[in-house]
């Protein structure tokens, strides 16, 4: 009889804060850069420089703590890492290991079921991240670029409660809205603002002792993920079933291969001798200060789709997907402020903003176009001053360029033809011009006419009202 087996998986995620200088100095945090230009005697670690901590790192990480009902640790203080890695510039990590700002929080996710389940968050810590090694296969040398060296993180370490790549994907999407609504990360995989390292272990269903778990590292996107979590699984339960061991070790996944490998073995954790930052005073968190954060949470996704629903009147399935970006969800707000119409704007983001996103393969935080133009926009449709065909063909105008859509249809004279005599002479002609779809018509073919309304819409190149068009033809016909 063949075993069944269950997995368990906790998450340490990284997330780098979205402040304008790094954690211990005054050096930018901005993506991109010359390599080493953003970078000064602290952040690379010289020789008798101190760390001086920004305050907003703070903030940011209570503020990721209250969203995550965990409790503010309002005592807290730094600690030195110390391991040897060439990206490591001091030979330690300034981090966070007695006293964390956060512990012991929970975020709700759906299951697959429909129902919710809590996943458990142990502790939530402040540290500085390390540098980049550049690896040049044709020298045959590794450079370092520290220009991420000193970048705030906090690091988000889960318990091991979920039991899915399901609910792994549920619990990171749901982290990655909380912290991009309240503006602490713009999370992108891609960029290594949001890094997942996967702890997995498998066990036999019924049984209550965690299995051998093994670390899955460079993980930079949900596909990874998932599939990464598929494939270790499956390889720890083959071992299993063929009577060997899982080795407790670090493993590194490779997504174009879609495999992994050891990178080191844990067998003897590593012991990073552990000890108190000696050149950074303990964090005192007053009741105040705690206050100001906790009253400068947003409105989060869960509480917009409850007023979206009965505020701006528009189906559930409209404000899912609205909600599901901060970016999308301000200008959806900004936009029904100025215009009044929500579900005329839900549709002009539910359909052609994702349509063109997807086109362009862009995240809506790179959508270019304001709300104020998407409102001209919507307005100008809904006035029948432009046909929906011309309407279209302006959003994709403002959608790459911000253009505002007044000045386009005045300059290009788009504007919709409502003047009866021209359009009356322009059907006349094209009927004319038409006998053999005239006849079909008479002979009970009704789609003849949907033609004839196409040749007087190309006569008036697309600025016809349709309405009129076709009102005019069923009279004349």
């Amino acid at each position: 009889m063949s075993r069944e087996y269950e997995t368990v998986i906790g998450l340490e995620v990284h997330v780098e804060l979205a402040t304008k200088t790094k954690i211990f100095c005054g050096c930018s945090t901005a993506f991109g850069g010359a390599p080493n230009t953003h970078t000064c005697p602290v952040c690379t670690g010289m020789p008798g420089s101190l760390p001086v901590l920004n305050k907003k790192v703070v903030e940011y990480a209570a503020a990721v703590g209250i969203a995550t009902n965990c409790t503010i640790n309002q005592n807290c203080k730094f600690d030195r890492k110390n391991y040897f890695y060439p990206d490591n510039p001091q030979n330690y990590q300034i981090s966070q290991l007695y006293e964390p700002i956060c512990r012991n929080g929970y975020v709700e996710i759906e299951t697959a079921s429909g129902g919710t389940k809590k996943i458990g968050i142990h502790e939530i810590h402040m540290e500085e991240d390390a540098g980049k090694l550049v690896h040049d296969d044709w020298e045959d040398v590794s450079v370092v670029d520290f220009n991420r060296s000193g970048v705030p993180l906090i690091e988000i370490v889960s318990e091991p409660d979920m039991r899915s790549a399901d609910e792994v994907i549920a619990y990171l999407e749901k982290l990655r809205l909380i912290i991009q609504y309240l503006g602490a990360s713009d999370c992108k995989l891609n960029e290594g603002s949001m890094r997942a390292d996967v702890n997995l272990s498998v066990r036999e269903v019924g049984a209550t002792e965690f299995g051998t778990r093994t670390e899955m590292k460079n993980l930079n996107s949900f596909r990874a993920i998932a599939h990464a979590i598929e494939g270790e699984k499956n390889r720890q339960i083959d071992l299993i079933e063929s009577g060997e061991k899982v080795i407790q070790e670090t493993r590194r996944w490779d997504d174009t291969k879609e495999s992994s490998h050891a990178m080191r073995s844990k067998e003897d954790a590593q012991d990073y001798r552990y000890f108190p930052e000696p050149d950074l005073v303990p964090i005192i968190i007053s009741d105040e200060w705690l206050e100001e954060i906790r009253s400068a949470q947003p409105e989060f996704r869960t509480q917009k789709l409850v007023r979206y629903e009965k505020e701006y009147e528009i189906p559930r399935y409209d404000a899912e997907i609205i909600t599901n970006s901060k970016h999308l969800a301000d200008l959806f707000e900004k936009t029904v402020a100025i215009c009044k119409k929500p579900k005329k704007v839900s549709n002009w983001l539910m359909v052609e903003t994702m349509r063109l996103l997807k086109e362009h393969e862009m995240e809506p935080e790179d959508i270019r176009f304001s709300a104020e133009h998407l409102a001209a926009l919507v307005n100008l449709a809904d006035a029948g001053t432009i046909n929906s065909t011309v309407a279209k063909e302006v959003f994709e105008k403002m959608f790459t360029d911000d253009i505002d859509p007044e000045k386009y249809v005045e300059e290009h004279g788009l504007k919709t033809v409502n003047d009866e005599g021209a359009l009356r002479s322009t059907i006349e002609q094209v009927i004319r011009d038409n006998p053999q779809s005239v006849e079909d018509y008479h002979n009970g073919k009704e789609k003849a006419i949907g033609f004839l309304v196409g040749q007087t819409m190309k006569a008036m190149k697309g600025k016809a009202n349709p309405a009129m068009v076709n009102q005019i033809l069923k009279e004349l016909l």
